[in-house]
């Protein structure tokens, strides 16, 4: 066994300046002097734009183009290479998914196409409120999506803060519901009363990241009304 001894020692001097601390998670929003972040993420110039073929949402007169990145930077983007194709997207039960740079609606019949927002946006899910449009007529798309470079890496990835917004399902009335530098937690529709409820976090404590000590907003709105204005409500108070 004395023979083994060195061996074992100098594979263990070898293998200890490998070893490596696990970095700490990156905080969701980083402040500058006590200032709110600046939403400007880079244009990543490497990124190759493809459009997923269209989706139509059962009793609807549209189609939606799902748009993303086959290569590139960012987080998210999916790689030829690891086998994805040229599939930016997935869809099912009236939800698409993906890491998306936009969507594009076409009504059927007709040849123009155009865009849900002309601005930088990452678009992770986007909801047909299917059980909704089947009670009232009116159909609605809900959409969680990063809007701004919070965390300030100069890119729109799933480590920035999620949104919450709302259009037709043409693409029209992009509305944003949730405050801004609010984190979404998740949302509900209450079908029985044409409401849509959801929950928020904000960094209270200003450190960059939300924890069980930050404070928990709840807002619900009316699917009924022309003007979608979430209202705070407070389920807490006694």
């Amino acid at each position: 066994m004395k023979n083994y001894i060195p061996y074992i020692s100098f594979a263990l001097i070898v293998l200890l300046p490998g070893c490596k601390k696990e970095e700490a998670p990156k905080p969701k929003v980083i402040y500058e002097n006590s200032s709110k972040p600046k939403a400007e993420a880079a244009t990543d110039t490497a990124q190759i734009e493809v459009a997923d073929l269209p989706i139509s949402m059962e009793g609807t007169n549209y189609l939606i183009h799902p748009i993303g990145v086959m290569s590139g930077s960012s987080k998210g983007v999916k790689s030829l290479d690891a086998g994805q194709g040229f599939t930016v997207s997935n869809y099912g039960e009236y939800q698409i998914t993906g890491y998306l740079k936009n969507l594009k609606f076409q009504e059927i019949g007709t040849d123009s196409i155009y865009a849900l927002t002309d601005k930088a946006v990452l678009i992770q899910t986007a909801t047909y409120l299917k059980n909704f449009a089947d009670k009232t007529k009116q159909q609605l798309m809900v959409y969680s999506l990063a809007d701004m470079d919070t965390n300030k890496d100069g890119k729109l990835d799933s480590s920035d803060i999620e949104s919450l917004y709302m259009s037709t399902i043409s693409g029209q009335k992009f509305t944003k519901l949730s405050a801004d530098y609010q984190e979404l937690i998740d949302w509900k529709i209450i079908e029985s009363k044409n409401l849509l409820y959801f929950r928020t976090i904000e960094d209270a404590s200003k450190n960059g990241e939300f924890s069980s000590n930050d404070v928990v907003h709840y807002f619900y709105l009316s699917l009924n009304e022309k003007e979608w204005k979430p209202i705070e409500f407070f389920p807490l108070k006694n």
